[in-house]
C-alpha cells in the first residue's frame, strides 16, 4: 500500500486544506470503462461517515467513441471542468485504433500532457497468502520517451522508412527520480509501522537501456544517479540500483519479489506495469493513478475490453483500487485504507471474483461484496 507522502516531499493534498465535500470527475471513456467507473462513485459514496468525507460528481466525456462521434476525442470543456472545479478524478478506458486515424490522438495521454501528470504510479501487490508474493510500485515517466508520438514516413530509394523520436530531458527525469525516491521512503514508514511487506528495506531499481541507447536512457540514467547523489543524506536508507530493461523483464517474471520501487522512462514503464499485472492474476486487479504536482486522476489499467463489453462481468477491482489511489495522493489515506482492506479481504476469499480471476461472479456482486466489507 502506498501512503501520502508529507509536503515538502511527493506534494499531495492536504487534508486540511480541501473541503471535506470533495468534486470528483468521472471520464468513463470506451468499453468496460463505463461499467466500471461507476463502481469507483458506488465505493466513494458507500464509505464510512466516520470520515467525513462527502462527494460530488461530474460526467466528463473523452474517448474514441466521441471521437467518431464528435471528431474530438478530449473535449476542451473535459480539460477546463478538471482544472477548474474538480479535486479529482477517475478515467475509465479507451479504445484506441491499432492504426493510424487522421486526427486521432489518445485522450490520456493528452490529459497527462494538459494536466502535468508527470508520474505514472502502479502498485502492483499480491494479497498476503495467496498466489505468487509481490510487492513493488512501477512509477512510469509520463509525459516524454517514444510517446512525445513525433513521427515521420519517408521514401528512400524506393523504400519507406519510418523514424520516432525518443525525447528524454533533464527534468522531466529528476522530477520523475524525486518521486520514486519519495515513494520508497514512505514504503519504508508504512512498514516500520508495522504494514505487511516483502520488503526490508527501501529500494529504487532504475529501468534503461544504455548500453545500446547511451545518450538518452543513459540521460536516464546518469541524471536520476545525480539527483540521488546530491541528495544523499536524505535518502541514505534507500538503495539505487539498475536493471537493463531485458534483464528487468527476465527477473520481474523469475523473481518479483525482489523489486521494491522500479523507476522507468515512459515506453519500458508501460510494458513492465503491464506485465507485471499477470504476477498478480489479471490487469483487472491492478490500479494506477497520474500523478502531478497537485492533481491526480486514478486509472485501471486494463483496456476497454471491447469482448466482454456490456456482459457485466467486468473486474472493478482495479478501478475500485484506482480510487483508493486517488484519495491516498489527495491526502485521505485512513479512507483509501478502509478500501484496500475490502478489496484484499473480497481476493482472499476468493468467492466473489470476476471470470478474468477463475470465477463466475457479476461486476454488480463484486462491488456489492467489497462495500458490505466496510
Amino acid at each position: 500500500m502506498l501512503r501520502v507522502i508529507s509536503k515538502g516531499q511527493l506534494r499531495s493534498y492536504s487534508s486540511t486544506s480541501v473541503s471535506k465535500t470533495l468534486k470528483i470527475g468521472l471520464i468513463p471513456g470506451d468499453g468496460i470503462g463505463r461499467e466500471v467507473i461507476p463502481a469507483g462513485r458506488q465505493v466513494l459514496e458507500a464509505l464510512p461517515s466516520s470520515y467525513g468525507l462527502n462527494f460530488e460528481f461530474v460526467n466528463l466525456d473523452a474517448g474514441f467513441e466521441l471521437f467518431k462521434k464528435t471528431g474530438v476525442a478530449l473535449p476542451e470543456k473535459t480539460v477546463e471542468i478538471l482544472q477548474k472545479e474538480c479535486d479529482g478524478a477517475l478515467f475509465g478506458a479507451v479504445s484506441s485504433p491499432t492504426t493510424k486515424v487522421a486526427g486521432y490522438s489518445s485522450p490520456i495521454v493528452a490529459l497527462r500532457k494538459k494536466l502535468g501528470l508527470y508520474a505514472n504510479v502502479r502498485p502492483v501487490k499480491s494479497v498476503q497468502g495467496v498466489g505468487r508474493p509481490v510487492d513493488m510500485v512501477i512509477v512510469r515517466e509520463n509525459t516524454e520517451d517514444l510517446y512525445v508520438k513525433e513521427e515521420k514516413i519517408y521514401e528512400k530509394d524506393g523504400q519507406k522508412i519510418a523514424e520516432a523520436i525518443k525525447r528524454i530531458s533533464e527534468n522531466a527525469t529528476t522530477r520523475i527520480g524525486k518521486i520514486a525516491l519519495e515513494i520508497a521512503l514512505q514504503r519504508q514508514k508504512v512498514r516500520e509501522l508495522g504494514g505487511f511487506s516483502l520488503h526490508q528495506k527501501p529500494s529504487v531499481t532504475i529501468t534503461h537501456k544504455s548500453n545500446v541507447l547511451s545518450v538518452t536512457d543513459g540521460l536516464f540514467r546518469e541524471t536520476i544517479r545525480n539527483f540521488y547523489n546530491a541528495n544523499a543524506e536524505k535518502f541514505s536508507s534507500v538503495e539505487l540500483k539498475e536493471q537493463i530493461v531485458d534483464s528487468m523483464v527476465y527477473r520481474m517474471f523469475r523473481e518479483p519479489e525482489i523489486f521494491d520501487v522500479v523507476v522507468a522512462p515512459n515506453l519500458y514503464g508501460d510494458l513492465l506495469s503491464d506485465g507485471a499485472a499477470a504476477l498478480v492474476g489479471s490487469l483487472g486487479v491492478v490500479p494506477s493513478a497520474n500523478v502531478g504536482e497537485n492533481f491526480a486522476i486514478g486509472e485501471p489499467c486494463h483496456g476497454s475490453a471491447p469482448d466482454i463489453e456490456g456482459k457485466g462481468i467486468s473486474n472493478p477491482i482495479a478501478t475500485i483500487r484506482s480510487t483508493a489511489l486517488m484519495l491516498e495522493f489527495m491526502g485521505f489515506a485512513e479512507p483509501a485504507a478502509k478500501i484496500y482492506g475490502a478489496v484484499d479481504a473480497n481476493l482472499s476469499e476468493n468467492k466473489i471474483i470476476t471470470p478474468d480471476l477463475g470465477g463466475s461472479s457479476s461486476t454488480k456482486e463484486v462491488v456489492e461484496d467489497i462495500i458490505k466489507r466496510f
